[in-house]
């Protein structure tokens, strides 16, 4: 099965940002500007994997960013998350958000989990100084991004099988 341009482009960027986000735990400007642009364009071209127009990919980003914008300010998310969440927005409309946030919010706990049982940190340790840290070697906190974007490429999947993407 050949995938239409928008579709590939879509796989494309969320895949780099899911390997950028695990290995590094952060995502450049560059691929997230990248990656709005490219929406914008397959918006823009008709050529967007799911269908959306202009005005509905810049509704998407806008939500996307005051999503999750908050937790930015608390401190609990990089602004890298904001930003990719902003740019799924773009690309899959607002519609989408709320499914693509659940899922990653399991998919992040669910790593949370790992990351305690792995380093045996007690959660009671959590936040005391001088106590365990909760990362895993270099890697510290959980690959929220590429936590976003697995459940993207997953949609899109089912989207391009649902629709019968030739």
């Amino acid at each position: 099965m050949n995938l239409p341009i928008g579709h590939s482009l879509f796989v494309a960027w969320a895949v780099v940002v899911a390997v950028c986000d695990c290995r590094n735990r952060r995502v450049s400007n560059t691929l997230v500007v990248a990656g709005l642009a490219a929406a914008f364009a397959c918006a823009g071209l008709a050529r967007g994997p799911f269908g959306i127009s202009v005005t509905q990919a810049a509704l998407g980003a806008v939500v996307g960013l005051c999503a999750l914008l908050p937790f930015f300010a608390l401190g609990v998310m990089g602004a890298a998350d904001v930003k990719v969440f902003a740019v799924l927005g773009a690309w899959c409309g607002m519609h989408a958000l709320l499914g693509l946030w659940v899922a990653a919010s399991l998919a992040a706990g669910l790593h949370a989990v790992w990351l305690l049982l792995a380093t045996r940190t007690r959660l009671a340790a959590i936040g005391r100084p001088g106590a365990p840290t909760f990362q895993l070697g270099p890697k510290r906190s959980t690959p929220y991004a590429a936590c976003l974007t697995v459940p993207a490429i997953a949609w899109i999947g089912l989207h391009a099988f649902a629709v019968g993407v030739k």
